[in-house]
């Protein structure tokens, strides 16, 4: 990995007490998906949705106040249980996607998820901590892993 591409990413990663079949279902179920999905107190509202590789899903993510951020997921690789990738833009094909990738890993304790997100650029990367993605990030991480612990 070149050091620009480490200057552009933010990785999460967390031990969810969950099988990786679970964690899977949680990423691949179109009923389960954007119910979990997003930082705390942030909701989903789907458009379209088609989990699988080569489809996608566009969905609007609303904050606690009310703000409204496009989304859209174009899902490039399904590895299943254990890898998924999809490019992550607003939808309008103006700029560059963010590349996104979750990695599932059977751990003593249930199973470690690793998301590396590569931001086009390191300006972006740096726009997004100072929004505290990372922290948001880790929100989002704690609502899947109840997700898959209701399965």
């Amino acid at each position: 990995m070149s050091v620009s591409e480490a200057d552009r990413q933010i990785v999460l990663t967390r031990l969810i007490a969950a099988s990786p079949a679970k964690v899977w279902q949680c990423w691949t179920d179109p009923d389960i998906l954007p119910r979990w999905f997003g930082p705390e107190g942030y909701s989903c509202v789907t458009k379209t949705i088609d989990l699988r590789q080569g489809g996608q899903w566009s969905f609007d993510m609303i904050g606690p106040d009310g703000k409204v951020w496009i989304n859209r997921h174009r899902y490039t690789l399904y590895d299943p249980p254990k890898r998924l990738e999809f490019l992550m833009d607003d939808g309008d094909d103006a700029d560059e996607p963010m590349r996104v990738v979750v990695v599932l890993e059977p751990e003593a304790g249930g199973t470690r998820i690793t998301q590396t997100m590569t931001f086009p650029t390191a300006e972006m990367r740096a726009g997004a901590l100072a929004f505290g993605a990372d922290k948001l990030g880790q929100t989002t991480l704690a609502k899947l892993e109840a997700a898959a612990q209701k399965l």
